[in-house]
């Protein structure tokens, strides 16, 4: 795979996992799941909800070795092993689930869920429902008609996932980024439900500095013409905006130290900069034409529908994030990244300090690295160790 093709999935698409452990891979099955009707948060009714999940290893006969792995924004549920030996790329959390691993098959069922409104629905791999999905009522699909959602949302889905297969507890948690707002939501709104929560590059609400950065994701698919106000089904999908979205999302997912080693280097003076100011520069050239290549496996309405649930997260959903956390009775874990330009170090730290002020039970590592956000993922073994031993 070339290195531009390679990146554009590493970074958005959630088909690469940083190396692990050599040996056979651990193959795994794309399920579905169904609900009839699901009211969300908000009081709205979704009809005929679908969901895919995955699970690794064995549920035991008590039904207490659960794990949940909650996925980040572009994610899905394929945190681990492969779909045929012959997938050129495994689950992005492939170094620390599986057998033997700090997240060990072997002791632990492991299931994950492809969160609603997934950014990624034209994706063969994903299943999910949102605002490209068709609206029972109309025959249509819903466009902005689909109700808003939260994060909440996410986790009462995974909830009766989780239900339908007769479980009533989890001995963990565990996200990152997007997913590490499902954890936290999680242990603050079933308390009674989660033993331990690790929040990877996370936090437990959005501060107005993030929720404003998070727009430029929206307004770059706004100002697309053919978003056409999110009716744009039976015309030409609003591509420009949604390749200028990903490129926000990957640039800021990234630390400088990363981007410029595979991003091409700047020439002195390039005649094609000197031209016009139509031409791109090597660098945003390589970021764009990645981003573009992208674009038609997601869906312009999901990735707004995704930026409005994280800009609406406060853990717990109450009116308070103190309210939230008080009801959190789990043992908890943050990982923030310490080169984060993103979700930064201090999100993850003034939780931590938030909840330790409410004698809570809180342990708190930095992972370092190059990578910036995306140390969550593809620097994660490093704090295989931990892990293991939180999980114990």
């Amino acid at each position: 795979m070339k290195p531009l093709i390679q990146l554009g999935s590493l970074l958005l698409a959630g088909l690469f996992s940083v190396a692990s452990i050599a040996q056979q891979p651990l193959l795994v099955e794309k399920q579905t799941f169904t609900l009839d009707e699901y009211t969300t948060h908000g009081g709205e009714t979704i009809r005929n909800v679908k969901v895919g999940w995955e699970a690794y290893g064995e549920l035991n006969e008590a039904k207490d070795n659960v794990i949940l792995v909650t996925h980040f924004f572009s994610g899905n549920s394929h945190a681990a092993g492969k779909y045929t030996p012959d997938d050129a790329q495994a689950g992005y959390w492939d170094a620390i689930i599986g057998p033997g691993k700090a997240i060990d098959t072997n002791e632990f069922y492991v299931v994950s869920v492809d969160s609603l409104v997934n950014a990624y629905p034209n994706l063969p791999t994903v299943v999910t429902t949102g605002p490209a999905s068709i609206n029972p009522e109309t025959g249509k699909p819903y466009g902005l008609d689909f109700p808003v959602v939260t994060i909440r949302d996410f986790v009462n889905v995974q909830k009766a996932v989780l239900e339908s297969q007769g479980i009533d507890k989890l001995h963990a948690v565990i996200g990152a980024s997007m997913g590490s707002l499902q954890a936290i939501e999680w242990a603050a709104a079933y308390p009674d439900w989660v033993e331990r929560m690790v929040s990877v590059i996370g936090t437990a609400s959005m501060d107005a500095w993030t929720i404003a950065g998070l727009e430029a994701w929206s307004q770059a698919i706004k100002l697309d013409p053919n978003w056409n106000a999110g009716d744009y089904y039976d015309g030409q999908a609003p591509l420009d905006g949604v390749t200028m979205a990903q490129a926000l999302i990957t640039h800021g997912a990234m630390y400088p130290t990363i981007f410029n080693q595979v991003a091409p280097a700047q020439q002195t003076l390039p005649t094609e900069g000197l031209a016009t100011v139509n031409n791109q520069l090597p660098a945003a050239k390589w970021l764009y034409d990645s981003s573009r290549q992208r674009a038609p496996l997601a869906d312009a309405n999901h990735i707004l529908y995704l930026v409005r649930a994280n800009q609406l997260f406060i853990a717990g959903h109450q009116q308070t994030l103190k309210e939230g956390l008080n009801n959190i009775s789990a043992k908890t874990l943050f990982l923030p990244a310490s080169n984060d330009l993103l979700l930064m170090p201090y999100m993850a730290e003034n939780a931590a300090e938030q909840l330790k002020a409410l004698d809570k039970d809180v342990e708190i590592e930095h992972i370092d690295g190059p990578w910036g956000h995306l140390d969550g993922i593809y620097s994660i073994q490093q704090k295989a160790d931990t892990l293991k031993a939180f999980l114990q």
